[in-house]
């Protein structure tokens, strides 16, 4: 495992460092920061698969810093998540082979560069097992990223990086907050000492609550999510994948780590599974409810990941409930549930990322009303959009639904065998995951139906075609993930079983026998292998049963859509706020508290940019009044620092990435 790590950060760190050199000649720094990212991604896929089936294993290497090793801890949770952040970097580096294309001529080395160092500090921040290194590499992982997010530099991917790089550095502040009260209370930065902590309720309750807003904030929960629809559709498309299949899970790593891993020692509390619960609830419910309303389909998919980020925190409020309550079955099969969408999410959105992606290469506008018919010119890429599709709508056989299928089962356990709050919160939350579930399935109607099933309701400029082959490639291969972990749900769930009762510190319970998965004391029983070949068989009945009707009698189908005996023309084919127009009427209160509040967020960016530019208008009375002799001096340290300045402030930030990226190697170095 360490080996295989070690590898995958040298390669990133080789890739990194050849994109940076090559970044003149955008064809060679593509090649080979891809090669590289392809190839590290795969040590890294290897070192996570591993993790999950070993015994944990630790490796410290002490720093010049006296009070802080270089702690990383191999686990089955760990390893999960390195496994997740793997498969979409090998999907991302594929689909950048063509995709990055896009950025000829701006810096394709630039990011090559930025890119491999995201990867490897989101890797090791899931590994370190030491509160001062996890900090350093948490905010390399969000400096990194946030370069991403504005590399266009269009007012836009301005803005949201400017949302993006305050939230996240909020979210810094109160996770730090948490592990300085730990520190504190230990004495050691060492992970392995809060563990070893009893805290007093109060004191737990607060970690916890700082713990949770923090990486909350990090996993863009309701309600600190705005950044993630300002930030992703910024950011190209391969690394909005990363970013909403990747990182919002160290958030949700972040969360199950201090509540079952590091306030182990501490008593559970009812009152934060609930807390967790409703939140989820609430962010899964709002997050779809937004996401139906939006036409810009990366802005639809990243208020979909807030609905996800919604359904995984309902089976970390479930397992929570079971570990206060001390009903280790609740809590083993709900903190599985929530894992185990942890993953299918990355899966599908990352191929629904890409996807989106590809249509964007082609049809060069994000607006789902202006695309149409895309299902003709680009067949590979609509079909494993699909799946995805499918799949986040958690209709059987694929791994949407297997993942929420445990989670109503945790609910439903967790009800039958709980007192009456604890029935009434259960009831409630699998009554709004219903409700989720209805909506996401318009939602992604609208999307799907629209682009590639509807009419092209405007004229393009050029005739869309498939993706290049990188790009279709890449998508492809989440998309097979999707049906894997769908179909083979009865081989994946026991390994997710093992990892939420590793975490949880309890003996596994068995969830499968043969193809067929179940709980436990439930009467509950599923086989999605069995669901698809029946669906498989339905489906081909019913295409033979229309086309005898059809070959009898002379019927046929029609290209165009039916418009009531009218001739339709491009202003009636159904566009995306026809899906909506009734959640539109239901929901309008909620629609119209947002929009004032994104109104007040508009103004009080508009009051920073004023501000900027009356502090710019001040510079050439400055200049005037100044003294001769200190503005010479002045002008002359502007002259010495002109060619490590420019105006730019991208290069400020990638100085701070660049001196942190140089501390982190030295240290080992050292060590």
């Amino acid at each position: 495992m360490v080996e295989l790590l070690a590898a995958s950060g040298a390669l990133s760190i080789i890739g990194a460092l050849f994109s940076l050199l090559l970044v003149r000649w955008d064809s060679a720094a593509k090649f080979v920061g891809c090669a590289f990212g392809v190839l590290a991604a795969l040590a890294s896929l290897a070192s996570g698969l591993l993790a999950i089936v070993s015994e944990p294993f630790l490796l410290t290497a002490p720093t010049v810093f006296w009070f802080a090793d270089f702690t990383l801890l191999w686990n089955p949770l760990a390893g999960l998540i390195v496994v997740v952040i793997s498969l979409l970097s090998v999907a991302a580096w594929i689909y950048g082979f063509s995709y990055f294309d896009e950025y000829r001529g701006q810096g394709i080395g630039q990011i090559g560069f930025y890119m491999h160092l995201f990867i490897i500090s989101m890797l090791l921040v899931v590994l370190s097992d030491n509160a001062f290194w996890f900090l350093v590499l948490f905010e390399l992982m969000s400096l990194t990223s946030y370069f991403l997010v504005v590399f266009d530099q269009t007012k836009q991917s301005i803005r949201g990086g400017f949302m993006y790089f305050v939230m996240a550095h909020v979210g810094f502040m109160m996770i730090m907050a948490a592990f300085f009260v730990m520190a504190w209370a230990s004495g050691s930065f060492e992970f392995s000492a809060f563990r070893a902590l009893e805290l007093p309720i109060g004191m737990a309750s607060v970690v916890f609550v700082l713990a949770f807003v923090g990486f909350g904030i990090k996993a863009g929960m309701l309600p600190f999510h705005s950044w993630l629809p300002q930030a992703h559709p910024a950011a190209p498309s391969n690394v909005s994948a990363l970013m909403s299949g990747g990182m919002i899970k160290i958030g949700i790593f972040g969360i199950v780590k201090v509540a079952f891993d590091l306030l182990a020692g501490s008593d559970c509390q009812l009152w934060w599974g609930l807390a967790v619960l409703v939140v989820g609830v609430v962010s899964s419910v709002l997050g779809i409810a937004y996401a139906l309303m939006e036409h810009d389909v990366k802005k639809l998919l990243a208020f979909s990941s807030v609905e996800n980020i919604g359904i995984i925190l309902i089976g970390i409020g479930v397992a929570l409930v079971g570990c206060a309550t001390g009903n280790l079955l609740v809590a083993s099969i709900g903190l599985m549930s929530g894992l185990y969408h942890s993953l299918n999410h990355a899966m599908f959105k990352g191929a629904l990322f890409l996807g989106a992606g590809s249509m964007i290469y082609r049809t060069h506008t994000r607006n789902i009303d202006q695309m149409g018919g895309l299902s003709k010119f680009m067949p590979v890429t609509a079909i494993t959009f699909l799946i995805a599709v499918i799949s986040v709508c958690a209709i059987p056989p694929l791994n949407g639904f297997a993942s929420e299928w445990f989670t109503y089962q945790s609910l439903l356990t967790a009800a039958l065998q709980g007192d009456g709050v604890v029935m009434g919160f259960m009831a409630f939350a699998a009554a709004a995951l219903a409700i989720t579930g209805a909506l996401a399935v318009i939602c992604f109607i609208k999307c799907y139906g629209v682009a590639f099933a509807g009419k092209p309701r405007v004229n393009l400029p050029d005739e869309p075609r498939e993706a290049p082959t990188s790009m279709v490639f890449g998508t492809a291969l989440l998309a097979l993930m999707c049906i894997v972990l769908g179909l083979g749900v009865a081989f994946v769930a026991p390994f997710m079983q093992d990892i939420a009762s590793a975490t949880l510190g309890i003996s596994a319970v068995t969830v499968a026998s043969g193809a067929v998965v179940s709980i436990p004391g439930s009467d509950t029983a599923i086989s999605l292998l069995v669901v698809a070949v029946v669906l498989l068989v339905l489906t081909l009945l019913l295409r033979g049963i229309l086309g005898i009707f059809n070959s009898r009698h002379g019927a046929g189908v029609r290209d165009d859509a039916w418009a009531c005996g009218y001739l339709p023309d491009l202003s009636m084919p159904p566009s995306s706020g026809t899906f909506a127009t009734n959640v539109r009427g239901f929901f309008g209160p909620m629609y119209d508290a947002r929009d004032a509040v994104v109104e007040r967020k508009s103004l009080v960016m508009r009051a920073y940019e004023g501000l900027v530019s009356f502090l710019k208008k001040l510079e050439p009375m400055a200049d005037k009044y100044l003294v001769d002799g200190v503005t010479s001096f002045a002008k002359r340290i502007g002259v010495a620092s002109r060619g490590v300045e420019g105006g730019d402030y991208r290069r400020y930030i990638g100085y701070i990435v660049i001196v942190l990226a140089i501390s982190l190697i030295l240290t080992v170095a050292v060590g």
